[in-house]
């Protein structure tokens, strides 16, 4: 035990020595020949050795009240092997030999520490100060009596958001706050679409939510099958498979569906083989299927007798598999508009990032846009090529048939941390929502959400429409969540702030040849974390957390928007973002948005490529089939090195809670409530369920009976919570990674369901499955 101690003390005090240089805390230091002089009292059997440990763990103690109070966790990580090894000293093996230290007291006093240890760890696990109490406006009793958005039945679940609003939300009643803890699985269907088939990616990934319209549910999952089932019993009607391949592998990067896209019947679909509507299908292979809802059968009207389009046409730097569409397109009256997805940071090659408009019931190409040529808005000619390596939309956009707009988020140019060579209409429109004319395609407005974007802080979310009452006046709102935490609520008929938004400094100092901006939007509703300092180091031991610490200290950190450097620079929050591709839920009546940030921080560094073909980040050379030199940059000056950043033992070098649930006032632009959310149980080595708050990959969905439900977060569980305060109230256990958006709906039974796809996420390392899990009430 003693040389345990001198050898631990001894690491301690080098990685002291070390952090002190560093400019960091002198605690380990201090630590470090306290443990070491323990170690050596007891070899050689000093009675004292008892005297110095309880030292060393007082003087923890007191500084560790100092640096983080009664914050648990972080407490926990400081005081954790020293209470271990206190207890270990106060056995009889141990204090036998040294018992005269019991009598002057060393003993004593090393106990009265330990328990004072205990004592403080014991407020600090009843005292939350992460959590926010507050109350949202209740529920209007009883629920008003509105028309059905858009035409969409109340029970129907017909966009990828519900409505061509983008909302999340759901007029349905039935399910309250008073009977949610009744829910019961229903069904179960199972696709057989599993993760891990010959040419798969490692991001396959279920993040589909899916519709529900009339008595059936039309859902895709990840290799791209489109499966109807009976809404009400999960029995499967029938199943369409495009037969995706891409040379021989399916997509190279991402392998997902997010969902399908519907055009309810018209009189000019009457007459032909799809009188019930369309279903519109991207395909990894970059088509857009048109589908039958009766059968899966392809509509032949569509696409010159195909049944499908071919997104490849007028595209450059055609390499299949590296385009296509993950998100569901938006539909219109007349339109169908698409946007795509492209590879980050493999090269300044890549396809264009162009929105394209084609005519509903034909397919014909109506407009173009495209964001780096962005006047040119008519049809392209015959042979033309669209922008190479244009800023892209892989989210989903929104639309307003009535303004005459459609409302899309943007990405921005690869690479994504090296911008020196974007054209003044990249830097316009990159990382940005952009309002484009239905009929044309022209621009109506922009609003930027960062400037000169070089963290890929790519606008991640659909925007989500809805009416605000503001100083009395009804304002036609957007909500636009973002990775770096803002919430923007802009005018969507000219894009300005309705909340306000005020440009802050920046930090500066990018590498030679590229800049930053000098300032960057910050929302009055925001959810940017507070500056991290190294006192907000953690780790599940005080030695990695020591390693965290001199991690801190060795990057480069000026707070949020610290560019990347060879040097290396810590990006809190990350490129996972506080908000991602599951957006927010916001109830219109009540005018509030239910929200699921999450914290993360990421190490960023840059990469000086030597030519443009050799491999700078991947080591031994890319394996067969796997992504096409990720990272490597090939034609940039960079490559760039992305990691999480954990301690040596894999746990996150920022202290929990990393994922909360939040309620916030739209009209008034304040956060009401806020709550650490999910367990460690599926992440941490022993499926131990602390609740310390965990990541979320996957939106919300939020009812009119007050309930809002999640299932995106990283331990398998589906919930449900209280709107009004955000009380959890229901939670049920997973079969897999829940990483998809619920949706809820009414049977032909009368009862309303919720809906849950459990698929697992391959980024996020989830279990892996192939579940579509309906819950209703008890049949009465």
């Amino acid at each position: 035990m003693g040389i345990l101690f001198f050898v631990l003390g001894l690491a301690l005090l080098g990685a002291g020595i070390w952090l002190v240089a560093l400019g960091g805390s002198w605690y380990y230091l201090i630590a470090g020949l306290l443990l070491g002089l323990t170690g050596v009292f007891v070899t050689v059997r000093s009675d004292g050795a008892l005297a110095v440990f309880a030292v060393l763990v007082l003087g923890t103690l007191l500084w560790a009240l100092w640096e983080v109070g009664l914050d648990w966790w972080p407490l926990a990580a400081r005081l954790d092997v020293l209470v271990v090894f206190g207890l270990l000293l106060l056995t009889p093996w141990i204090t036998g030999p040294l018992e005269t230290s019991w009598r002057r007291g060393g003993g004593l006093f090393l106990s009265l520490v330990l328990a004072a240890s205990a004592v403080a760890a014991g407020t600090a696990a009843l005292h939350d100060v992460h959590d926010t109490a507050g109350m949202l406006p209740p529920p209007q009793t009883p629920i008003p009596t509105v028309a059905a958005a858009h035409g969409v039945p109340d029970g129907d679940w017909q966009a990828y958001g519900r409505t061509a609003d983008g909302q999340r939300y759901s007029p349905l009643a039935q399910i309250t706050p008073a009977n949610v803890a009744d829910l019961k699985e229903a069904w179960t269907f199972r696709s057989g679409d599993l993760r891990g088939k010959p040419g798969d990616p490692e991001e396959t990934t279920y993040e589909v939510t899916p519709l529900k319209i009339g008595d059936r549910l039309y859902f895709c999952n990840p290799h791209q099958s489109v499966i109807a089932l009976n809404a009400t019993t999960g029995e499967q009607a029938w199943r369409h498979e495009p037969n995706v391949k891409v040379d021989g592998k399916l997509a190279l990067q991402h392998l997902t569906c997010r969902g399908l896209s519907w055009q309810p019947p018209t009189p000019a679909n009457a007459a032909t083989d799809c009188p019930h509507g369309k279903l519109f299908m991207p395909t990894a292979d970059g088509r857009l299927l048109a589908l039958n809802p009766d059968d899966g059968k392809l509509c032949t009207r569509f696409g010159n007798g195909k049944g499908q389009i071919d997104l490849w046409a007028n595209m450059p730097n055609l390499d299949p598999g590296s385009y296509y569409s993950t998100s569901p397109v938006v539909v219109t009256a007349r339109l169908v508009i698409v946007g795509g997805t492209v590879l980050d940071n493999v090269s300044t090659k890549e396809q264009s990032g162009v929105i394209r408009a084609f005519d509903i019931d034909t397919g014909a190409l109506v407009w173009n846009w495209d964001s780096a040529n962005p006047d040119a808005t008519a049809p392209i000619a015959p042979g033309q090529k669209y922008t190479a390596n244009s800023p892209n939309s892989w989210s989903i956009s929104s639309v307003d048939e009535a303004l005459g707009m459609v409302y899309v988020p943007m990405g921005n140019q690869p690479p994504d941390q090296w911008g020196a060579n974007r054209s003044p209409a990249v830097e316009t429109y990159s990382s940005s929502v952009v309002a484009l004319d239905l009929a044309t395609g022209k621009v109506r407005w922009v609003f930027q959400t960062v400037h000169h974007d070089l963290w890929d802080y790519d606008v991640p979310s659909q925007p989500s429409l809805v009416d605000l009452t503001i100083a009395g006046a009804r304002v036609p709102a957007l909500v636009q969540p973002t990775k770096q935490g803002e919430l923007f609520v802009l005018d969507r008929r000219t894009g300005a702030p309705i909340t306000p938004v005020t440009e802050v400094p920046a930090p500066q100092g990018a590498e030679p040849g590229d800049h930053t901006a000098p300032t960057q939007p910050k929302a009055a509703l925001s959810y940017e974390p507070p500056r991290l300092a190294g006192s907000d180091m953690w780790g599940a031991t005080m030695f990695d957390q020591l390693a965290c610490r001199i991690q801190f200290h060795r990057l480069r950190y000026d707070g949020r928007f610290t560019p990347p450097t060879t040097q290396g620079s810590l990006i809190y929050p990350g490129n996972f973002g506080v908000f991602n591709w599951g957006s927010v839920a916001v109830d219109p009546t009540r005018q509030i948005a239910f929200t699921t940030p999450t914290y993360l921080a990421f190490v960023s560094k840059l990469v000086p490529r030597s030519n443009d073909t050799a491999l700078m980040v991947q080591d031994g050379g890319a394996p067969k089939g796997a992504l096409p030199a990720l990272n490597e940059n090939f034609g940039a000056p960079f490559a760039i090195k992305l990691n999480p950043f954990v301690s040596p033992l894999g746990f996150p070098c920022t202290a929990p809670p990393w994922g909360y649930v939040a309620g916030a006032d739209l009209a008034s632009g304040k956060i009401a409530w806020m709550h650490r959310n999910g367990t460690v149980r599926d992440l941490a080595p022993v499926p131990l369920p602390f609740r310390m708050g965990v990541p979320n990959l996957g939106g919300p969905v939020m009812t009119a009976g007050g309930v809002a439900f999640l299932s995106g977060t990283l331990d398998d569980y589906v919930r449900g919570y209280d709107v009004t305060d955000g009380r959890q109230l229901w939670q049920s256990r997973l079969p897999a990674g829940g990483q998809a958006t619920p949706m809820t709906y009414t049977g032909s039974d009368g009862r309303q369901y919720l809906l849950v796809v459990a698929g697992g996420h391959g980024s996020t390392h989830t279990k892996p499955g192939d579940y579509v899990i309906a819950y209703a009430l008890p049949k009465p």
